[in-house]
């Protein structure tokens, strides 16, 4: 120590007891050992043996006053170290010493030294401590918790004697077989065989189309801008493929979804209509020629009524979303006379370009929507230039409209029960959906929330409680409906030969609260099994204790210490603006 004007400045820490002797060592269940500490008392040395086991190591241990810490590998003679350290803390205890501490898997134990003799004299040199090997992970797809250590593949399987909900005509079959063969569905019937195909047994299990999300946020790095008008921006070009909410909604037997632009702008930018091909980069999992939507949006996120900034640009008023809209269609026409004259040169611009698609009907818009007095503006709208709104997206108040809607030809995709979390959905009613249902309006229920869209079959089921809905067309309502509202119901959406084997596998009848995915299949590769889930769960766990111990040997090595950095995941809804 220094002293300095009364005040004490500590250099090295004080050595107050000498711990150097023989002791009996012990921890959790393995007993044996003996822990020599010999040499000098300010600096000693520590060996630790067993005999039987023909061990013997010279722990790390650091000190401070009487408290220890102790770690080691513990592992036979001549045999490769295990991964990663024991490592252990405690303090003097009269002669002898006790603590806790964990194991390499975790285990949590305690441990203890009971003084025996003084150690021997110390004839030998210390050993330097050998260098760890080198212990590399193995590369996942994709590369963070859950991934695939392969990437899943396309089998032929068989379901045998499950509950088949069709969505077709033949509606809900019991004890039926479906054969898989190729990505398609192959075969659906009774007593069906096939040769070389695995065989799930699907006795007292429901079988469905998987569960396609009309209107979600997830798997985007991005949603939002701020000008008026975003038809040029691709949401095809922000997918983040490493979304961990892809893995979670294949739990709940999502297999697709709509990646909508925000709804800052009255015309947002270009959706992505992915499938949920968990591991695959970005662009395998775009839905292959599919075909091309647009986010539209009207209310308070447009005009800014519910953003602190509101009001720094048009429009600041529903009646400005409206001249948005007929301001850009009427720019787009001219665009299109400029395109269809012989020899005109003009300046290719991608936002009417959009605009254009929209008007050849080579686009489609689905809109963000609550009030009746706006959805009427945009069909009138839409009617005046010669096309159809195709979607009004979580619209609320569409069981005011729904005779209008059906007439014009627009399908909605709604929530189930939300309301009263903004003044512009205090209408909402959960029979909403059933009511458009009944008037010939295609109606689907949709999540726009990395959570809702887990649990979409129950959301489903909502409409059986409030309104009394069959079960089969409460089922259509996240399955076949938004297949056919996103203009792909010829290629999924319901259990029919030749369509995409998108299929769930369910331990109950897919409504109840107590169903279970146990299988999710997406052309029919399994990208979610529930047993091998299980086995992801053990092995991040695994993964997590094997980085620690990388860490701590890379620390007493003398790399430099730091604090973590990471990348916190963003949970978007429609009205965020920053990434």
């Amino acid at each position: 120590d220094n002293w300095i004007q009364g005040n004490r400045y500590q250099v090295n820490p004080m050595i107050i007891n000498d711990l150097r002797g023989v002791y009996d060592f012990s921890f959790g269940n393995q007993s044996g050992f003996k822990l020599t500490i010999n040499g000098k008392m300010e600096a000693p040395t520590y060996t630790l043996e067993k005999a039987s086991d023909s061990l013997k190591t010279n722990p790390k241990v650091t000190r401070q006053d009487n408290l220890l810490t102790i770690s080691f590998k513990n592992a036979k003679k001549g045999k490769e170290a295990e991964t990663g350290e024991t490592r252990l803390s405690g303090w003097q205890n009269g002669k002898n010493l006790k603590g806790s501490g964990e194991l390499p898997d975790g285990q949590v134990v305690t441990w203890q030294a009971i003084y025996q003799s003084a150690p021997p004299a110390d004839t030998t040199k210390p050993k330097k401590p050998e260098t760890p090997k080198l212990s590399l992970g193995k590369v996942t797809y994709p590369f963070m918790a859950y991934g695939n250590e392969e990437l899943p593949k396309a089998e032929a399987v068989l379901f045998k004697n499950a509950t088949v909900w069709t969505n077709e005509k033949d509606g809900i079959l019991k004890e039926t077989d479906v054969l898989v063969q190729n990505g398609k569905i192959a075969q659906v019937g009774k007593n069906l065989n096939a040769q070389g195909a695995k065989v799930v047994d699907a006795t007292n299990k429901h079988l469905t189309a998987g569960i396609i999300d009309e209107h979600s946020h997830i798997a985007l790095f991005s949603i939002n801008d701020i000008q008026t008008n975003s038809g040029e921006v691709r949401m095809m070009d922000v997918v983040d493929s490493d979304d961990i909410d892809m893995y979670r909604q294949l739990s709940g037997g999502v297999i697709a979804a709509q990646l909508l632009h925000g709804s800052a702008n009255a015309i947002g930018g270009q959706s992505a209509l992915i499938k949920f091909k968990w591991g695959e980069a970005p662009d395998k999992l775009l839905i292959s020629n599919a075909p091309g939507f647009i986010k539209f949006a009207l209310g308070e996120n447009v005009k800014g009524g519910n953003n602190p900034n509101g009001g720094s640009r048009f429009p600041q008023t529903r009646m400005g979303v409206e001249q948005v809209y007929e301001d850009a269609f009427t720019r787009a026409q001219e665009y299109i006379k400029m395109k269809k004259t012989p020899n005109l040169l003009y300046r290719k611009d991608l936002e009417l370009e959009t605009m254009a698609e929209i008007l050849e009907k080579k686009r489609f818009i689905t809109c963000h929507s609550y009030v009746q007095s706006e959805i009427n503006m945009l069909m009138k709208v839409a009617e005046k230039y010669n096309f159809r709104v195709n979607t009004f997206t979580h619209i609320l108040e569409g069981y005011k409209v729904a005779d209008k809607m059906a007439k014009h030809g627009v399908g909605a995709s709604s929530f189930s029960d939300w309301w009263a979390y903004k003044m512009e959905v205090k209408d909402a009613i959960p029979q909403s959906p059933a009511l458009m249902t009944n008037l010939g309006v295609v109606t689907a229920i949709n999540s726009d929330d990395n959570e809702m869209a887990r649990r979409l079959n129950q959301e489903a089921a909502k409409s059986v409680k409030y309104a009394g809905m069959s079960e089969e067309d409460a089922w259509k309502m996240v399955t076949l409906n938004p297949a056919k509202l996103l203009h792909l119901d010829d290629r999924t959406g319901s259990v029919k030969v030749g369509k995409d084997a998108d299929l769930v596998l369910w331990t109950d009848n897919p409504l109840s609260i107590y169903a279970v995915v146990e299988k999710t299949m997406v052309d029919g590769t399994v990208y979610f099994d529930r047993e091998q889930d299980i086995q992801k769960q053990i092995a991040v766990q695994k993964e997590r204790l094997r980085l620690i111990q990388k860490m701590i040997e890379a620390k007493s090595g003398g790399a430099p210490a730091q604090r973590p950095s990471f990348r916190r995941q963003r949970h978007f809804h429609c009205e965020d603006l920053d990434e």
